[in-house]
């Protein structure tokens, strides 16, 4: 915005002289700094840039800095390989969580409700892959430095609880414990054990399902299943009053669960749309018979 304004204060002198504005406009001058800004990008990280750094410095200068500097810079490059290893495993895990969510999806459609014990069963078989890789991840990076490199696997960690908590929901419709998640997943759920189940992703994966539920109740009245959404509503109140006792901070899970008031008064809607039309009161009349 400085070299906005400082090209702005130029183009007005020069305008004066030759009526520069008139033949370039705000677009032209933004496509002229942008080109400016990026003209002298080499295209590399920051470690490979401070890498050549000092060896050009190395070359002119007989103290050799790199004998200071390389436990520093292997410790950078280990880092940056640790990365990598994580991203490959990160992105087959992304892409198991993919193919589980698109297999899950079908329980919506209204042939889909016969279909959700097969269709669990067939998800829980792809969870062996995710245990498989993330025991792969595990030895991607030091025991003690999970915290280190969590914002790599964090949302894709997140979405297999959410996965885990949807299947259990699918066949059970019970709440999904953390310690029943990490079983699925096959991980730890105490930190002291290495790789483990924050608890903040575990929370993260059951409001993820939330939304997921609203949305199964809708779709469970248009395939004539008008039972399911009053016990959709009864879970997630339950839910609700349970996240309302914890004490969230300003942070990402506290963002997500302000989306579950959206949730409750989705499922809540239906709900009353089946009250005033009668048909819940017919399956109340129906289990008393």
């Amino acid at each position: 915005m400085i070299l906005y304004s400082l090209v702005d204060v130029w183009a007005d002198l020069a305008d004066q002289m030759c009526d520069l504005k008139s033949k370039i406009d705000a677009i032209d001058l933004l496509t002229i700094l942008t080109v400016c800004h990026d003209l002298d990008h080499t295209g590399y990280n920051n470690a490979y840039q401070l890498i050549m750094i000092m060896i050009k410095v190395s070359d002119f200068n007989e103290t050799r800095p790199m004998d200071v500097a390389e436990p520093w810079l292997d410790c950078l490059l280990q880092e940056e390989f640790y990365k990598q290893d994580i991203r490959k495993v990160v992105q087959v895990l992304e892409q198991t969580a993919r193919e589980i969510l698109t297999l899950l999806q079908s329980v919506h459609q209204p042939s889909g409700f016969k279909e959700i014990p097969s269709k669990c069963q067939k998800a829980r078989e792809l969870f062996c892959t995710v245990r498989t890789h993330l025991g792969e991840l595990k030895t991607k990076f030091p025991v003690d430095q999970y915290y280190r490199f969590h914002e790599h696997w964090r949302f894709v960690l997140q979405r297999l609880a959410f996965l885990a908590a949807f299947v259990v929901y699918l066949e059970s419709e019970s709440l999904v414990t953390r310690e029943e998640v990490a079983q699925i997943l096959g991980i730890e759920v105490v930190r002291e054990k290495g790789f483990h189940l924050d608890v903040e992703d575990y929370l993260a994966g059951v409001l993820i399902m939330a939304s997921e539920l609203s949305r199964l109740a809708v779709n469970s009245v248009t395939a004539g299943d008008y039972s399911r959404p009053l016990r959709i509503s009864n879970f997630i109140n339950e839910l609700d009053s349970g996240f309302r006792l914890l004490n969230l901070k300003n942070d990402p899970l506290r963002k997500r669960y302000d989306g579950l008031k959206y949730d409750v008064k989705k499922i809540e809607e239906v709900v009353y749309d089946l009250s005033i039309r009668g048909l819940s009161k017919e399956l109340e009349a129906g289990g008393d018979k």
